[in-house]
């Protein structure tokens, strides 16, 4: 099994919110790898790991980072791949990471998510992939259909909540 995604984390620190990617990939069954490449410490393995990427098969890379977070954009710079950046919180809230990511020049874009929002990369990452694979697209329809009836059961269990002036 060859990996379509590959999960890149600045630090084994960021494991616990990057395994959220990972979950999501493993439940829509898209192989993937896991590596902790820091673009600081590690620049040359970074190099390496970006340029080949594409030889290698990989589809799209999740990159997250804290802080300084120039790991999504430093991947993204040597790769034709589309790369996901994923803002990890650490200082300021995870702000800087957010801005260090988002705030790439023209022609480097990184499309990225939510602060710790590792889960939503893996599922851009899968609709990216589904554009040439039907059955991960019905597997996208149907996780969208499963969201959907979740919050038609909130509002069913909130309808039966009482309050004196509740109009519904």
């Amino acid at each position: 099994m060859e990996p379509k995604v590959s999960i890149i984390m600045g630090s084994v620190s960021d494991y616990e919110v990057m395994s959220g990617a990972a979950k999501i990939l493993d439940e829509f069954e898209i192989p993937f790898e896991i590596n902790a490449l820091s673009a600081h410490r590690t620049p040359e393995a970074v190099e390496q790991f970006a340029r080949g990427a594409d030889m290698r098969g990989l589809k799209v890379i999740i990159a997250g980072a804290g802080m300084a977070a120039h790991l999504p954009g430093v991947i993204a710079a040597m790769t034709p791949l589309p790369v996901i950046g994923v803002p990890v919180k650490g200082t300021f809230d995870g702000l800087d990471a957010l801005l260090a990511i988002v705030q790439m020049p023209p022609g480097i874009p990184v499309a990225t998510v939510a602060i710790n929002g590792a889960g939503n990369a893996a599922i851009l990452a899968a609709q990216i992939l589904a554009l040439h694979d039907e059955q991960l697209r019905h597997k996208l329809l149907t996780f969208k259909e499963k969201l959907k009836e979740k919050i038609e059961n909130a509002n069913s269990e909130l309808s039966k909540i009482q309050f004196r002036f509740k109009t519904n």
